[in-house]
């Protein structure tokens, strides 16, 4: 789950974190409002998107009085944004976060993510922050320092010290409150189950601050129901209406761009069907796992989303059954075709618990479906029937 750079702000407040101060907006009075009650001279006025490289894109502007800040907020307010991180759609602008400038004196930057190969967290930083960190490590990977934190013990003194000196701090002072923030910021990562923590830039000011210029927190799905507070801080309008909806059903279900919708039980097999689909000469229109415990009217809602998609041209039901059996399914794909009237074809593969019962209950149901024998031929099967339609 994302959230906002305000939001992750406020938060970053609450571990001793230093920023700078900030208002939010909705419109371009409130703009106005948020930057007369700001005690500065100088405002910069940012586009609140779950995206990266706003700056790059025209999302952040510096305003030097209240003329421009209402300027730049009526330019931002209602905008796409079309950046690395947004795809060629791009994200419309609702919210503006109007904050205070500073005196920058060095730009560095400071992340915070899960390192799967030494099962540790790895904290990164670089003397070389205000870019994108993915091009400082492809072209300068020696300007990126690592320190894995072991868990038996925790950020340690030794930590923040190693980084600060590491991205070239040497003024005793600076040190000292750089290894404060780092230390805030593993705090805030560890307690709020953070799957990502990444400041760019963190900057040094000319009357010697450590502060938090951007922030971006990125938090596990899984670890939510510990953290009520966070979960209020979803913003519907940044998310997919069909991924919204499948998550109250319990579903995952991430659109994608191709034509063969997928419903499949099981993460794993999932991301295998999709594969085998391109290997194939397909497109998957999404990732779709019903999960163990789906239940017929589950299955249907699946159908529903998946059928919601108007490039979808062809669908791929794949089960094995283990928890999930196969007869439940071939209910909930014969009452959605049913209801829904699919007029796409529908190749089906069941594999497992139930199967004999399943493929009867599709057999009998009198619709155009489809059987495969196992997942290479239903992939074969579903791309043929696929182009077959567009001819």
């Amino acid at each position: 789950m994302n959230v906002h750079e305000y939001q992750a702000k406020d938060l970053m407040r609450q571990f001793g974190i230093k920023v700078l101060g900030g208002k939010v907006a909705k419109t371009v009075d409130e703009a106005v409002k948020a930057a007369e009650t700001l005690k500065t001279k100088l405002w910069v006025v940012k586009a609140q998107i779950h995206a990266g490289g706003r700056g790059k894109a025209g999302g952040v502007k510096l305003a030097k009085s209240l003329d421009e800040v209402k300027a730049h907020a009526s330019e931002i307010l209602g905008k796409t944004l079309i950046t690395h991180q947004t795809g060629p759609e791009g994200k419309k602008v609702l919210t503006l976060f109007i904050e205070e400038g500073c005196d920058i004196e060095h730009e560095y930057y400071a992340g915070l993510v899960l390192d799967r190969n030494t099962g540790k967290i790895t904290f990164m930083a670089s003397s070389e922050g205000g870019v994108e960190i993915e091009k400082v490590a492809e072209e300068t990977p020696e300007k990126i320092i690592k320190v894995a934190i072991d868990p038996a013990v925790g950020f340690t003194p030794f930590v923040g010290r190693k980084l600060a000196y590491g991205i070239g701090m040497k003024d005793k002072d600076l040190i000292k409150k750089a290894s404060a923030f780092f230390e805030g910021l593993y705090n805030l990562y560890v307690a709020k189950d953070c799957t990502i923590a990444e400041i760019n830039p963190l900057v040094t000011t000319k009357d010697g601050e450590v502060i938090a210029l951007d922030g971006k927190l990125n938090f596990d799905d899984n670890a939510l129901f510990r953290h009520p507070d966070i979960e209020e801080l979803r913003d519907p309008t940044e998310e997919s209406e069909k991924e919204l909806e499948a998550a109250k059903y319990g579903l995952s279900y991430i659109s994608l761009d191709g034509n063969i919708g997928c419903l499949v039980n099981g993460a794993g097999l999932a991301m295998g069907t999709m594969d085998i689909i391109k290997l194939h000469g397909g497109e998957p229109a999404n990732f779709l796992d019903v999960g163990g415990g789906a239940t017929k009217e589950t299955v249907q809602k699946a159908f529903s989303i998946i059928l919601s998609d108007e490039n979808v041209k062809g669908i791929l039901v794949n089960i094995f059954g283990g928890i999930m059996k196969c007869d439940i399914i071939a209910e909930g794909v014969v009452g959605a075709a049913k209801e829904l009237g699919v007029k796409v074809p529908l190749v089906v593969r069941l594999e497992g618990t139930n199967v004999a019962l399943g493929k009867k209950i599709l057999n009998e149901s009198g619709l155009e479906i489809i059987a495969a024998d196992d997942l290479a031929d239903a992939a074969k099967k579903v791309v043929a029937a696929v182009k077959g339609k567009e001819a």
